[in-house]
């Protein structure tokens, strides 16, 4: 008896003094809670382990040593709180005692043990750990019964029995009689009855269930990206439990805190016993807004802005050279290596009054001969990318793209696909023309709307795929100019109008350039990288890391907006294609337009400012022009082997003044370098909100001009 109570008074020992950590820590939320209105609802308190550790080290060490008894204590120190603030508080007529609250504990010290990035192992059993993953798989939301009630037929006693979470939440029914007897000063003993045969005591009709508790199962993947190459991504079961059930959905990144502990399938005698391991959490952090922000350091962020303050009067010639440190191993090519820059730098969403949203992500389609480094381009571009996912169309389904149904343990379960996981990132989709042509319309809502709409098993839902498409694909046999592109490449206008740009790469003959290409390659080392009128030949190449820091640098910092010059420049753009005689009518929709200003703010974004300038559309209508007609202002202008030139900015002034020229709008020319940069000094400090002037195409968006932009 003496051991019992001296364990009843640690107990309560251990209660009072995380009670009195929480009331100094957090009083103003435990107030809150006190006085909401709802008592029968679940209410959540937050603890920053990090730094209840420097305020109670033992009570610290002990839950994250020993959770499974620490934590439902922390529970009851939370109601004992709660009736001592509200003993000494004068609004005691507002408040009332919240027995459903809970403490989730966050951001535990940075110890690697603590700091999972793989899928915990038997060793983490009965430890309090931190894991980051992606959701794959989310179970239905179910309830439970948490105890139940047995008598024993012999003392007539009564005893409960709680649900154990080891074998699936099921009720073990009792061997021995567990009737207890009270034998004073509080104490709780076994009774002495030896009776084992029991009857379950049912709910009466009428009465609803007071020990029911929601849960559901979920399915968490490591990261892919966080992994070696070649790794295999696995998985692990997390229980969620109250209010932490229906809290995330498939393709979410997810932090979750939780209690590592084993869990077994029925035990039949002979059988071999299948234990798996699994996470029951107790807290859960959704952060969809995947950043690369351990790579993004202040001393980086100085070096882009003072990388940007040094060449502040020759803005193309800095873009040229971070353009060129993309995949610097493939030679040439610098309008594809611009355009999928442009796609992983993004443009800016916008939602109106009324709800619509406008995507701000860009999608682009490259068409190429065998053998021109398309499937080069997307590895590099899911490289660099915070969240990326990469796939091949050969045996892609819908659902694999999408979103699955799958059943399992008797239940349907929604599984995410590609598209799904790549939320909030990129999505690297190769040989494109190899998927079905029914499973390719089950991406165009997808593409545009960037939702998926699921309705498979009894499950209706929706889930976001905002995310970019960079594809790529061949040609059906040889490539030929003279027709369209929906039949050298058999795609439906439907799809090719949601590409913001197709590019072609086809395999000309040239000398000059096999015999560049050849040396390249077979001279290739190391430090092989200077290529032949590369820009800013004095500075070193960004590395991949460096490049994937300031794509998520611009992305986080800058948000363009359309100057007025800049939106007289694309609305007349548009009006010319929407008038030619020879337009394309599955590209020259209202998408030209959106595409346009997506492509101009990426632009913008690249350039390292705030506002979107006559130089960001001239490069996006150049971009597109190229896309539609696959010819330059200037001439035939082959995609596969363009290069950068040594001066960036006299060849941009001068297709600027073409371009100006003929969409009858040369009063916006830049007469000098400055008059283009003279803001370039302030990019960096520079603050915008984010939006989108889709709205101007409102005016005169069918004003007849005169013949074809490009003739």
């Amino acid at each position: 008896m003496s051991q019992l109570v001296r364990d009843r008074e640690m107990e309560m020992a251990l209660v009072g003094q995380m009670a009195v950590d929480l009331v100094s820590m957090h009083l103003p939320e435990i107030i809150s809670i006190l006085t909401a209105a709802d008592a029968s609802l679940h209410y959540a308190l937050e603890i920053d382990m990090s730094l209840y550790i420097e305020t109670n080290a033992f009570v610290c060490n002990h839950i994250l040593q020993r959770p499974g008894e620490s934590l439902p204590l922390l529970d009851k120190a939370l109601v004992l709180a709660q009736s001592r603030v509200m003993d000494n508080s004068a609004d005691q007529h507002i408040m009332s005692v919240k027995p459903l609250s809970h403490v989730r504990c966050t951001r535990l010290p940075q110890v690697p043990d603590l700091q999972l990035q793989r899928i915990p192992r038997s060793m983490h059993v009965g430890k309090l750990v931190n894991m980051v993953g992606t959701v794959i798989r989310t179970g239905m939301v179910k309830m439970m019964d948490t105890r139940r009630v047995f008598q024993c037929l012999t003392c007539k006693g009564r005893f409960t029995v709680p649900v154990e979470r080891e074998i699936g939440y099921q009720v073990t029914k009792p061997t021995k009689c567990q009737v207890k007897v009270d034998v004073g000063g509080g104490v709780v003993e076994p009774s002495d009855c030896d009776g084992k045969k029991f009857k379950e005591i049912q709910m009466e009709a009428g009465n609803s269930p007071g020990d029911c508790r929601d849960y559901q199962e979920i399915k968490v993947q490591e990261q892919v990206t966080k992994l070696a190459l070649g790794t295999i991504p696995r998985s692990i079961l997390v229980l969620l439990e109250d209010d932490l059930a229906d809290t995330c959905k498939p393709g979410d990144d997810v932090s979750i805190v939780g209690t590592v502990t084993r869990r077994w399938q029925n035990l039949n005698a002979g059988d071999r016993a299948e234990t798996e391991i699994v996470l029951v959490a107790n807290h859960v952090r959704v952060h969809n807004e995947q950043r690369s922000n351990l790579l993004l350091t202040d001393e980086l962020k100085a070096e882009f802005a003072g990388f940007w303050d040094d060449l502040e009067d020759q803005p193309i010639n800095a873009r040229n050279f971070i353009v060129s440190s993309f995949s610097p191993k493939i030679v040439g090519m610098s309008l594809i290596k611009l355009a999928v820059m442009l796609v992983l730098c993004g443009g800016v969403s916008k939602v109106d009054k009324s709800g619509m949203k406008m995507r701000g992500d860009s999608h682009i389609l490259l068409v190429g001969d065998p053998g021109t480094g398309k499937s080069q381009f997307l590895r590099y571009a899911a490289r660099i990318s915070p969240r990326s996912v990469l796939t091949t169309g050969i045996g892609s389904t819908s659902a694999g793209l999408t979103v699955s149904a799958v059943k399992d343990s008797g239940e349907w379960q929604l599984e995410a696909g590609a598209l799904v996981l790549a939320d909030r990132g990129l999505c690297c989709v190769d040989e494109f023309g190899s998927i079905k042509e029914q499973d390719k319309t089950a991406i165009h809502e997808a593409m545009e709307q960037q939702t998926i709409s699921v309705a498979k098993a009894g499950l209706v839902c929706k889930l976001n795929t905002r995310c970019s498409i960079l594809a790529a694909t061949n040609p059906k046999g040889k490539y030929d100019p003279n027709q369209t592109m929906e039949v050298n490449i058999a795609l439906g206008s439907p799809l090719l109008s949601r590409f913001d740009l197709i590019l072609t790469l086809l395999d000309t003959n040239n000398v000059e350039w096999d015999k560049t290409v050849s040396s390249f390659i077979l001279g290739i080392t190391e430090d092989m990288v200077e290529v032949e009128n590369r820009p800013l030949k004095g500075r070193k190449l960004w590395d991949a890391d460096k490049l994937q820091a300031y794509l998520t640098f611009v992305k986080s910092r800058f948000n363009p907006v359309l100057t007025e010059p800049a939106n007289e420049i694309l609305k007349r753009y548009y009006q010319i294609q929407r008038g030619s005689d020879l337009r394309n009518a599955a590209r020259t929709t209202i998408r030209l337009l959106e595409s346009m200003i997506r492509l101009a703010q990426s632009h913008a974004r690249l350039m390292f400012r705030n506002e979107v300038t006559v130089q960001d559309a001239i490069n996006a209508i150049m971009l597109v022009e190229i896309s539609m007609n696959s010819t330059g202002l200037d001439g035939v202008q082959s995609t596969l082997h363009s290069t950068f030139p040594e001066d960036g900015m006299s060849e941009y002034l001068a297709k600027e003044r073409t371009f100006l020229n003929r969409l009858g709008l040369s009063h916006l020319a830049s007469d000098s370098i400055g008059e283009e940069t003279g803001e370039a000094g302030g990019r960096g400090r520079r603050s915008g909100k984010a939006t989108s002037n889709a709205s101007e195409e409102d005016g005169d968006l069918h004003d007849s001009e005169g013949s074809q932009f490009s003739s």
